[in-house]
């Protein structure tokens, strides 16, 4: 029986032929190529947006910085997956990315939605982490069913961006929310693509969808971020003003989005 920690010992193998351009590298091009290219851009760009974007309140910084180790963790172990394909590899890029979830969602879920027998956000944090550990430990039961589950709850992220946009008449945040869900969509369909039309692109000798995923979906983190941002000010900072802005223009094709937050001005 191969050791959990040896190479190709993982139950999930992506579309991209093994070993092919490295004999150390089991998915070149999930590894090395588009993962590194979103792992070392567009990952930093997150930074740079929440950092900008940090709220003028004494947890803001704890709750930035909970989230970059968490994004850095997903970015390392997902590398350490698809260059091993082993099977703690496997687990690591699947529960950071869980772990990642949990942290947002502790911090940034709005308190209107929560559920009635939740009335702080410190309870709210219990029940975040007594479900993330139900998670965890059900995500050993069968891993081949893990990144499903996960891909489920952006269709829950989706829907509270659709609840929030319907109370929010800026057309900024509007588009911006668009941006997000293209950038998804492309993310989503490159995933499903390469793990249900395999037998197609390797005919044609292109098995690189999944390499596209995690480009799209690093995109999508980059308009989502500031966008869960500016929610966060509007209901628990009411005395200051989000406003969406677009680095270096708004009129470029493809911009940095950000978060800037307009001096506080008195509540009648």
């Amino acid at each position: 029986m191969p050791s959990i920690f040896s190479y190709q010992s993982a139950e999930v193998d992506w579309c991209e032929s093994n070993f092919v351009r490295s004999a150390v590298i089991a998915e070149y091009y999930n590894t090395d190529g588009t993962s590194l290219f979103s792992f070392l851009l567009l990952t930093p760009l997150n930074f740079l947006v929440l950092e900008g974007a940090e709220p003028p309140r004494a947890s803001g910084r704890m709750e930035l910085c909970h989230l970059k180790v968490s994004l850095l963790l997903a970015g390392l172990f997902s590398m350490y997956f698809h260059m091993t394909l082993s099977y703690v590899g496997q687990l690591l890029d699947e529960l950071s990315i869980l772990w990642t979830l949990a942290v947002a969602y502790s911090f940034w879920y709005p308190q209107c939605y929560f559920p009635k027998c939740i009335k702080t956000r410190r309870h709210f944090f219990w029940l975040t982490g007594i479900t993330t550990v139900i998670s965890t430990l059900m995500s050993f039961v069968k891993p081949t069913l893990n990144a499903y589950a996960l891909n489920c709850i952006a269709l829950h992220l989706l829907y509270l961006t659709w609840r929030e946009l319907k109370k929010c008449n800026d057309k900024r945040v509007h588009r911006m929310a668009a941006v997000m869900v293209m950038w998804w969509a492309l993310a989503i369909t490159s995933w499903i693509s390469d793990r249900w039309l395999c037998w197609l692109w390797q005919a044609i000798n292109f098995p690189y969808f999944h390499s596209f995923w995690h480009v799209l979906i690093s995109m999508s983190l980059l308009y989502c971020c500031p966008l869960v941002i500016y929610f966060d000010v509007s209901y628990e900072m009411p005395s200051f003003k989000p406003k969406l802005e677009y680095w270096p223009s708004d009129s470029w094709p493809v911009v940095v989005p950000y978060v800037t937050l307009e001096e506080p001005h008195k509540q009648c």
